[in-house]
């Protein structure tokens, strides 16, 4: 509007300003006089702007088919399960040298026009059960509730992740006037050592006490670890015990 309010020469005074073409100036003037007014939420008629390359190329999805195909493989059941062992960028890279450059955002439409979406594989199979199988956990709840009315201890005992000892790498970061420097693989041979934890959790108390041990997880090591937590706090907790259930 402000190169019609300018004299002569408005038009290349406003495109020198603002450093564009004159003809853009004039598109600009050409679409303030039309009739046709567009929202203010758009900046252009609607079907303006390049077309996207799935409508240029209506072979396209056809093309990507058959490229995955060999990398495909499915539930012989169930004709409309698949899955493919492709990362985006292996399907972009394949259509590249079938002349279709396309990024992979372009290749999440093709997956997802075609019924792939990504999924982490569903826990939802059982894997089988005994017969008795709800008939034990109903011995054990019945078992727990004898031993909590007589006042004996329940534990629960379990080896966590051993962890090799030694000027190895460790997840997470710290604070460090300079820089750690450690070997870079974590191989047994470099270890000093071999961290094992052993845990009991006592139910009652909703404590739990670990054992480190530096060997190997053994039989010997855990009734270690237990004798150890019994004369050191089982024995003052639990005085009058004559069971344990573990």
């Amino acid at each position: 509007m402000e190169a019609l309010k300018l004299a002569y020469g408005g038009v290349t005074y406003i495109a020198k300003l603002f450093n564009c073409s004159r003809n853009t100036i004039k598109h600009g003037l050409e679409e303030l006089g039309a009739e046709e007014i567009l929202p203010r939420i758009r900046n252009r008629k609607k079907g303006g702007g390049r077309k996207a390359i799935l409508d240029k190329e209506p072979d396209i999805n056809e093309v990507f088919l058959c490229l995955i195909k060999e990398h495909t493989a499915g539930n012989p059941m169930d004709e409309t399960q698949k899955w493919t062992n492709l990362t985006r960028a292996n399907m972009s890279d394949l259509l590249a040298r079938e002349g279709f450059k396309v990024s992979r955002n372009v290749v999440r439409k093709l997956l997802k026009n075609n019924g792939y979406v990504k999924r982490k594989p569903l826990k939802n199979k059982a894997g089988g059960g005994h017969v008795d199988r709800n008939s034990q956990f109903e011995r054990i709840a019945e078992l727990k509730d004898i031993y909590t009315a007589e006042g004996n201890p329940i534990l629960s005992v379990d080896t966590k992740k051993k962890e090799k000892i030694g000027n190895l790498s460790r997840e997470g970061k710290i604070y460090t006037t300079e820089t750690v420097e450690v070997y870079d693989h974590d191989f047994p041979s470099l270890a000093e050592g071999v961290a094992v934890p052993h845990t009991v959790y006592d139910q009652a108390r909703n404590e739990a006490y670990v054992t480190v041990g530096t060997s190997r997880d053994t039989s010997e090591f855990a009734c270690d670890s237990l004798r150890h937590w019994w004369y050191n706090y089982g024995i003052l907790y639990y005085a009058n015990a004559t069971s344990i259930l573990m």
